[in-house]
């Protein structure tokens, strides 16, 4: 258990409700996982900061089915996500800032690193931000990414390995020691029970956390007549039912 200057305490982490940290044919978790951790003091500063305000982000950044306002959108089932942002307590945090990004809905990232041979998507924006309300509430509008093959080939690899369709999610809490990058997968795809990643976490209650949930009615933006699947899913910073978090 760590204390920080400020007297804060922070819960350890239960590590069967987190990824393991190197996974077994998977070989990029091998080449940046740490050979040995060291344990350090939570400083003030991790303790009492960053500060966000809705301000510090434009609302066109919530839409990532569009590179602009005024562009055509992207290819793909179109989405609502939503939920909130917790504390252990159940409490709404309000002022997080969330990044959030993922492939398109080939399953095509839009990273010079991505070896995909699928198409690009020019009008899919790929990355998008939004902070939390008072109520610690969240919302951004997207396409459903697609699943892709899995680049890793080395000895021991998984063969025909595809990655389900995901979101990355990355919150800053009330200050850094709250910080929580996670992904969010969605509810009955079939590639969710052969996922390296997702699998990885032994606790099958702490796995689910990671699911979002399929919420029945649809969602139109009456302007242009497009109608979205709506899903939600809440993330809890810290203690017992934290959602998961990538370690590597």
């Amino acid at each position: 258990m760590a204390k920080s200057k400020a007297g804060s305490f922070f819960r350890p982490y239960d590590d069967r409700t987190q990824p393991t940290r190197k996974i077994r044919g998977y070989p990029g978790t091998q080449k940046r996982t740490p050979a040995r951790l060291y344990a350090r003091v939570i400083s003030i500063a991790d303790a009492t900061g960053p500060r966000f305000t809705p301000d510090d982000v434009a609302p066109e950044e919530a839409d990532l089915s569009r590179e602009a306002p005024d562009r055509p959108r992207a290819l793909g089932q179109l989405i609502s996500l939503s939920g909130r942002v917790l504390d252990e307590a159940g409490r709404p945090i309000p002022d997080c800032l969330i990044e959030i990004w993922h492939a398109n809905s080939a399953g095509k990232y839009i990273h010079h690193n991505d070896p995909s041979p699928v198409p690009v998507d020019a009008n899919f924006r790929g990355r998008g931000r939004v902070v939390t309300d008072a109520q610690g509430r969240w919302q951004v509008r997207t396409v459903k990414p697609g699943g892709y093959a899995v680049p890793d080939a080395a000895p021991g690899a998984t063969i025909g390995w595809w990655r389900p369709p995901h979101i990355h999610v990355s919150v800053f809490g009330a200050h850094f020691a709250a910080r929580l990058v996670t992904q969010i997968f969605f509810p009955g795809d079939v590639l969710n029970d052969q996922d390296l990643i997702l699998n990885a976490i032994p606790d099958k209650a702490a796995r689910a956390r990671m699911i979002c949930r399929y919420l029945p009615h649809t969602t139109s933006n009456s302007a242009e007549g497009d109608v979205a699947l709506r899903f939600a899913h809440d993330l809890v910073l810290r203690g017992r039912f934290e959602t998961p978090f990538e370690k590597h």
